[in-house]
């Protein structure tokens, strides 16, 4: 950690008055403090580490009041970190001298999903593990302790089989449309032509119990007749509000106005919510001509996505068989939410390029019946459909004990949003930057991982765009590095710098064809100073649409001129 670093973090924990999700201070000014291993383990176990601070005085507003023993302090939370704590921990250590005051940071690396919990050994698992939850640490729960410890190897529960249910509580006629489909797709696929029950045995749809063949939970829940004769809990269920919380009432006194749950194959499920959802959500009316279109409020493709991904990754363990996926529609946000956080190595931050699959039978077979994709793309093309549809991307909340997708109903770039834009029309800002501009003024924060779901672009282009907006005193960033957020400052006026307005994307290709002749998907790149190849042949391949530009030749060999 930088000196500049180590000043920003102590910056911003005086500034909030109080602990930070990822900081904790200690004075440390009469020795080492007690109870250090719960901060630790739960630092370890947290997405993203943390950070002990000792020389604040908590009592005394954060004051600065210095470390008694640094030498000692590192001391012992090595030996504690290295010799108490399992796995065993390496800190990385930082002693500054600020105003004459010993301050020491702990930097405490989060572990590899396969070897957490991190836990205090003299406590054991049970009792030594702890999680971060706020500015807080508390001790993991007997499920959150299961969840890290069952995601060490594949996960089995989907392949269970369902006591009480045999195969006469599949649906035959589609096992056998399924079937000639594999084998149609399959020709070399020797397996397929064995006996009807061999065949469900080698695609796990169904396993022998002693001399009764019965299905797997996701052979039931794919191909059965009615799955919750067995499994009552594995439903879905529908709550629309009447405001934007669960506790807000409407007219006549109801909190919320529709009720609904969906039972039946995932399948089944899945068209059912979808369909009810796009029948209760706002609609509005593009006209084309003759016809009129209606444009539903969230886009159907994120929201099938989005349900489909619920059930699919859920947790099927005993632990959470009994609970279900919820759907819940507010006057400004629809929620998915399944039982289980995400599974392996997968993390809120690389959800859209790590692909880890919790269920691997279940996510087979509904692959095959064309439900899901099986390739890591269905957040994707949630956070495009949603891009495309001019509206902000969805969050993602991984709470361990369940995973939450949040789609929020507000238009970016509307009419009210480009108005309130206005103020800053002599700000050099690029298209991607006003974007962020709105999305920060409907929410508290963002993040280098948000701009980039937001804009369609890399991290070190994030980065850039987001220190450029720094500069120009538009917002505030919060911590450094991998705890890094930004807000819009506090006071945002029409009392801006007076500055040249920046050309358009546009614009600038323009100029430069004026000026060379014609331009590539190349020179576009090295003219914005942008990497994207994608971005680049969008703003050509538009500018010839809109008949800006004339196209000569095709892919890589594509030149651009005026027409």
């Amino acid at each position: 950690m930088t000196r500049e670093e180590f000043l920003e973090l102590i910056a911003e924990v005086t500034q909030h008055q109080c602990e930070l999700d990822d900081v904790e201070v200690k004075s440390a000014q009469k020795g080492t403090p007690q109870w250090l291993y719960e901060a630790i383990s739960a630092f370890a176990n947290r997405t993203g580490g943390g950070v002990l601070l000792f020389g604040l005085d908590e009592d005394r507003n954060f004051d600065l009041c210095g470390v008694g023993d640094a030498h000692k302090l590192q001391e012992d939370i090595s030996s504690l970190a290295n010799s108490e704590m399992e796995p065993p921990l390496r800190p990385e250590f930082t002693v500054q001298q600020i105003e004459g005051k010993t301050i020491v940071a702990v930097e405490v690396e989060e572990l590899p999903a396969d070897k957490r919990p991190c836990f205090y050994k003299p406590a054991g698992l049970q009792k030594g593990s702890y999680i971060r939850v706020a500015n807080t640490n508390r001790v993991m729960t007997d499920y959150e302790i299961f969840g890290y410890v069952c995601g060490r190897a594949q996960p089995t529960f989907d392949e269970e089989i369902v006591r009480g249910a045999t195969v006469e509580d599949l649906n035959r006629t589609k096992l056998d449309e399924y079937i000639v489909n594999l084998k149609r797709s399959r020709p070399q696929a020797s397996y397929l032509n064995r006996p009807f029950e061999q065949i469900l045995i080698r695609l796990g749809i169904a396993q022998k119990d002693g001399d009764v063949l019965r299905p797997t939970l996701a052979g039931l829940l794919v191909f059965g007749e009615y799955p919750q004769q067995f499994e009552p809990q594995l439903v879905i269920t529908y709550l629309q509000y009447f405001g934007t919380t669960e506790t807000e009432k409407g007219p006549r006194g109801a909190r919320f106005l529709d009720n609904q749950k969906f039972e039946g194959t995932v399948g089944e499920m899945v068209e059912a919510a979808v369909n009810h959802i796009l029948a209760h959500i706002r609609k509005s009316s593009l006209i084309e001509g003759l016809y009129r279109r209606d444009i539903p409020e969230y886009p159907e493709e994120a929201i099938r996505e989005a349900i489909a991904n619920a059930v699919a990754h859920r947790d099927y363990s005993n632990f959470v068989r009994g609970s279900y996926v919820q759907v819940r529609l507010f006057a400004d946000r629809l929620e998915v939410q399944n039982p289980g956080g995400l599974y392996g190595s997968v993390t809120e931050e690389t959800l859209e390029f790590e692909n880890s699959t919790r269920n691997r039978a279940l996510m087979r077979l509904l692959e095959d019946v064309h439900i899901v994709e099986n390739r890591g793309s269905g957040i994707a093309s949630m956070i495009e459909a949603m891009r495309k549809a001019n509206l902000e991307p969805p969050r993602f909340g991984d709470k361990r004990t369940s995973f939450l997708v949040t789609f929020r109903s507000h238009t970016l770039m509307g009419p009210q949003a480009i108005e309130w834009l206005n103020q800053f029309a002599v700000m050099p800002l690029s298209d991607d930057q006003r974007v962020a501009m709105v999305y920060l003024k409907h929410n508290s924060r963002m993040t280098n991982s948000d701009y980039q779901r937001l804009n369609h672009v890399d991290s070190v282009t994030a980065n850039r765009q987001l220190r450029n907006m720094v500069q120009l005193n538009l917002i505030e960033q919060h911590s450094t590095r991998r705890w890094a957020h930004y807000t819009l400052k506090e006071v945002l006026t029409t009392e801006v710098p007076t500055v040249p307005r920046a050309m358009t994307e546009e614009e600038k290709v323009l100029e430069y064809i004026r000026k060379y002749k014609s331009i590539t998907n190349a020179q576009c790149r090295e003219m914005l100073g942008n990497d994207d190849l994608q971005k680049a042949s969008r703003i050509l391949k538009r500018m010839h649409k809109n008949g800006k530009l004339k196209q000569g030749g095709e892919r890589r060999w594509a030149k651009y001129t005026l027409p």
